[in-house]
């Protein structure tokens, strides 16, 4: 089993968001990856410039921060012929390793551009290595650059930083860092590529909450009525746990509720709303135990909420 570490660099529209494709917001000029294997060891390197085909020059901030050059980058492969080259390359069986949670979904969002997303089939299991490092030295809650944590970690920089190769080289001594017992139960699941079907919904058990990713449906207040999406589960027990606050809608895109398990006490639910580019609606569901403290600060924001649309009421 490989372990692949890597990075992309993007473009965006130069003349800002008014012209930027719709499609395509994020076109990717630069792929850096490093292959390690199961001892961490670096074993391998791939790097890639990518000739732009959507944007013609690149945006003044982007510039700034990566130093990549148009006209290097007009020397570059095209896209697809990069990507293909560089899932070749992953080998047969792989974990992807990333910084942050946005460079697969953004490789994802380009394949398809190019009608091949087949190469990379989804939904894709992958490990956040700015969230590992959390979860290993800090409060697994708190995200930190990866200068920063090169910094706090004492590794070499003898390498700039914002260019594809040298940030998958960074990533790697960070990830040489953090043990395995940190590493495998925490992996996280990129749903650019989203359930469909039923048969297809995702249920995975973390060491601290569940997670359930469901099927599309054609409105939100559909997928609201639905059973699955709604029930609430002990993530120690998987009994199901009685509800003491409702769902309620936090936002157009967050909704939460407080149950209670007999045995292991109470659990704060939190469904994630994500609308597909094809107008339709799934649920992100988490499910994870709390202490009364945190409870009250779920009753809180509904009570909140209660007494700013009752206000509103009044005012019409």
């Amino acid at each position: 089993m490989n372990y692949i570490v890597f990075d992309l660099e993007w473009n965006q529209s130069p003349d800002g968001k008014r012209y930027e494709n719709s499609k395509l917001p994020f076109e990717i000029i630069e792929i850096g990856a490093v292959k390690l294997n199961e001892k961490k060891e670096i074993i391998d390197s791939f790097h890639r410039l990518i000739k732009p085909q959507v944007y013609n020059w690149i945006h003044d901030s982007i510039h700034e921060v990566i130093h990549v050059n148009y006209k290097d980058l007009a020397q570059g492969m095209y896209f697809p012929k990069a990507a293909q080259e560089f899932i070749e390359w992953c080998g047969p069986e792989w974990y992807f390793f990333t910084w942050g949670n946005q460079d697969v979904m953004e490789l994802q969002r380009n394949m398809k551009f190019y009608n091949i997303l087949s190469l990379l089939p989804g939904p894709v299991t992958y490990y956040d290595v700015q969230k590992l490092y959390s979860i290993r030295y800090e409060d697994r809650k708190t995200r930190r650059s990866l200068e920063y944590t090169i910094d706090q970690l004492g590794i070499d920089k003898s390498h700039g930083f914002h260019r594809a190769l040298e940030d998958a080289h960074y990533t790697a001594e960070v990830l040489k860092n953090i043990e395995d017992e940190y590493i495998l139960p925490n992996s996280s699941i990129d749903v650019y590529q989203n359930p469909k079907k039923k048969k297809e919904e995702i249920y995975i058990s973390y060491p601290d909450y569940d997670k359930y990713i469901s099927r599309e449906f054609y409105t939100k207040e559909k997928m609201m009525k639905d059973r699955e999406v709604t029930s609430t589960r002990c993530p120690i027990c998987q009994c199901a746990a009685k509800r003491k606050i409702r769902w309620f809608m936090h936002n157009s895109k967050v909704y939460y509720s407080i149950s209670a398990c007999p045995e292991h006490g109470l659990l704060k639910g939190k469904i994630r709303v994500r609308k597909t580019e094809a107008n339709r609606y799934y649920a992100v569901k988490t499910l994870k135990l709390v202490d009364i403290e945190e409870a009250e600060e779920i009753r809180m924001k509904r009570e909140a909420l209660r007494r700013k649309r009752q206000l509103k009421r009044k005012l019409v």
